[in-house]
């Protein structure tokens, strides 16, 4: 018996959502593991901010089209393939907060535009090296919550 015409229709999207959820893996990998690095080497990387950024767009990408098989009737095999694959999204936003008061807290009291030069830019680094770490740290926590939604996937 042929399948339902929704089941057909819907194989297109199942297999973007596939590979867009290969690329969330290793996006979100090379971000965790490059930022990673730069943290401990306490060098700012332009790279890794792009490569974050492309993580989210894709994790935010792999969210609707899991709502799209959703709602055309495609049913992953565990509720929890559902809260693995929305999860990524509140990580990212959480972290996103927690970035932007990085600098605030680095800043308070302090006159940055009077101190000297040099200790303008230790304070700069110490900003960039913080936030840094906190999103590297998100995307390897996206990439363990994307790597458990394919297993639950079915």
């Amino acid at each position: 018996m042929p399948a339902p015409p929704i089941l057909r229709t819907s194989r297109p999207v199942l297999d973007v959502h596939i590979a867009n959820g290969i690329l969330l893996l290793a996006l979100s990998l090379l971000a965790g593991l490059w930022g990673g690095i730069a943290w401990l080497d306490r060098q700012p990387a332009v790279g890794f901010w792009y490569v974050l950024r492309a993580m989210q767009i894709v994790a935010v990408l792999q969210a609707a089209f899991g709502s799209i098989l959703l709602l055309s009737g495609r049913n992953a095999d565990s509720g929890l393939h559902y809260l693995y694959g929305v999860l990524p999204l509140f990580v990212s936003l959480v972290a996103e907060g927690l970035r932007s008061g990085i600098s605030e807290r680095e800043l308070e009291g302090l006159d940055f535009d009077s101190l000297p030069s040099e200790r303008r830019r230790a304070v700069a680094m110490a900003i960039t090296r913080r936030e840094t770490g906190i999103m590297a740290t998100s995307a390897l926590v996206i990439f363990l919550l994307a790597l458990r939604a394919a297993t639950t996937a079915g």
